[in-house]
C-alpha cells in the first residue's frame, strides 16, 4: 500500500463525526473536571493547615467527585459535537445522549460526593457509549430521534434489570490498567502519537477517546491512593505525558529554541512567533510553520526525542527518582509548573530539565542539516 494511500486511510478515519466530536467535546469535559474540582474544595474538611500535605489531600478530596462530573459534561457536549459534524438534528443528540447517560448510572444514593466518587471516570466511558449508541441508531434508521429512543431504550432496560454499566465498566477497566501501565504500552501510545503526527493527523485527538478514559482511570486511582495514605499503584497515568511532550506532541520545545536561533531567516522567524506557544505545549504552529510534517530532516528526530523521553521518564519514576504523578493536571500549563503540581515532588524540575537537553541534543543535528539545506536551495535560486 502506498504512503498516500495510507495518508488517505487514515485521514478518513480521523475525520469520521464520531471521532471529531470526542476530540473536540473532550476538552469541556476536562474544564467541567477543573470547575467541579475548584467547587467541591471548600466543602472536604480540613484536616490540618492549609499549606502542606493537607491541602494536597483536600485538593485530592476534590478532584476525586469532580471525576464524576466529566462523564455528565461529555455526554451532552458530545451530542452536540457529533451532531454539528455529522448535520442532524442536535436537540435529538444532545437530549437523547444526556437521558441514557443519565439512565445507565447507578440509582442515586447516599451522600452526593460519595456517589460522584462512585462514578468517576467509568463515567467517560458510559458518555462514549450512549452517544455512540445515539450516533449509531440515527446512522442506521437516518432519524436522530430514532437513534435517541433507542439508546434511551437500551439504558432504561439495563436499569430495570439491575445492571450496573459503570461498574461494568470499572470491573473491565482492571486487565486494560494492568496492561496499560507498562512500559511497552507507553512506548506504544508515544509512538503512534507522534506517527500520526508526522502525516498531519492529530495524534492525541484521535487516540482520545481510546487512550484518555484508561489513564485517566488509572490517575485518579494514585488520586484515591495519596488521599487514602496508600503507596501509588500506577506509573503510567495522563500526567507522565508532561514530562514526555514538553512543548506538545514531538517534545517540540527544545526544536522552537533551536529555530528561534537559527541562521535561516524564515526558521528564525518561525522559531521566534511559536517558541511562547511552546511553552504551553501548543504547537500546532510549528508543526505547520517549519514545516515539521511530512519533513525528512525533522520526522526522525520528532519521532526519537519524545520515545526517548519516555525511557527516561518511565525509568526515573519507576526507579523512585521522581515521584508518580498524584494528580491530573492540563497540558496546557507550563511544564515546569505542570510536572510539580502533578506530583508534588521538586524532583520533577531537574527531570524535565534533563528530558528537554536531551530533546534539544536529538534535535540539534538535523536542524543543522535542515538549515544547510534550505542554505543551498536558497543559493540556487538566487
Amino acid at each position: 500500500m502506498s504512503r498516500s494511500s495510507v495518508a488517505s486511510k487514515l485521514s478518513f478515519v480521523a475525520s469520521s463525526p464520531f471521532l471529531v466530536a470526542t476530540r473536540d467535546a473532550l476538552p469541556w469535559s476536562f474544564a467541567g473536571l477543573l470547575v467541579a474540582a475548584i467547587a467541591i474544595f471548600p466543602f472536604v474538611p480540613a484536616n490540618g493547615p492549609f499549606i502542606g500535605s493537607s491541602l494536597g489531600l483536600r485538593v485530592a478530596g476534590a478532584l476525586i467527585p469532580a471525576f464524576g462530573i466529566m462523564g455528565l459534561v461529555l455526554a451532552p457536549t458530545l451530542g452536540w459535537f457529533y451532531a454539528r459534524s455529522a448535520k442532524v438534528n442536535p436537540i435529538a443528540l444532545v437530549a437523547g445522549a444526556t437521558i441514557a447517560y443519565l439512565l445507565a448510572l447507578p440509582p442515586f444514593a447516599g451522600a452526593p460526593l460519595a456517589y460522584l466518587r462512585s462514578i468517576g471516570p467509568s463515567g467517560l466511558f458510559v458518555a462514549l457509549a450512549a452517544c455512540g449508541v445515539v450516533a449509531l441508531g440515527a446512522r442506521l434508521s437516518r432519524n436522530a430521534w430514532a437513534g435517541a429512543l433507542l439508546a434511551i431504550a437500551l439504558a432504561a432496560l439495563s436499569r430495570e434489570m439491575h445492571v450496573s454499566i459503570t461498574g461494568a465498566v470499572t470491573a473491565a477497566l482492571e486487565p486494560l490498567g494492568e496492561l496499560g501501565d507498562t512500559y511497552l504500552a507507553l512506548v506504544v501510545i508515544v509512538v503512534v502519537q507522534t506517527l500520526l503526527w508526522t502525516i498531519g493527523l492529530h495524534g492525541p485527538a484521535l487516540l482520545a477517546a481510546f487512550v484518555t478514559p484508561v489513564y485517566l482511570a488509572l490517575q485518579t486511582a494514585n488520586t484515591v491512593a495519596f488521599r487514602n495514605h496508600l503507596p501509588l499503584p500506577h506509573i503510567v497515568v495522563v500526567s507522565l505525558f508532561l514530562f514526555i511532550f514538553p512543548g506538545g506532541a514531538g517534545s517540540t520545545l527544545p526544536l522552537a529554541a533551536l529555530l528561534a536561533r537559527s541562521r535561516v531567516t524564515r526558521l528564525r522567524t518561525v522559531g521566534r512567533a511559536t517558541i511562547v506557544p511552546a511553552l504551553f505545549n501548543a504547537n500546532e504552529p510549528l508543526l505547520f510553520g517549519v514545516p515539521v510534517v511530512l519533513n525528512p530532516f525533522l520526522v526522525p528526530p520528532f519521532i526519537l526525542a519524545p520515545l526517548v523521553l519516555a525511557t527516561t521518564t518511565y525509568f526515573a519514576v519507576a526507579l523512585g527518582c521522581v515521584g508518580r504523578a498524584i494528580y491530573y493536571v492540563p497540558s496546557s500549563v507550563p511544564t515546569l509548573i505542570s510536572t510539580v503540581l502533578a506530583t508534588l515532588d521538586p524532583r520533577a524540575l531537574a527531570l524535565v530539565a534533563i528530558n528537554v537537553t536531551i530533546a534539544a541534543l536529538i534535535y540539534l543535528p538535523f536542524v543543522r542539516a535542515y538549515e544547510r539545506h534550505l542554505a543551498g536551495e536558497i543559493e540556487a535560486a538566487a
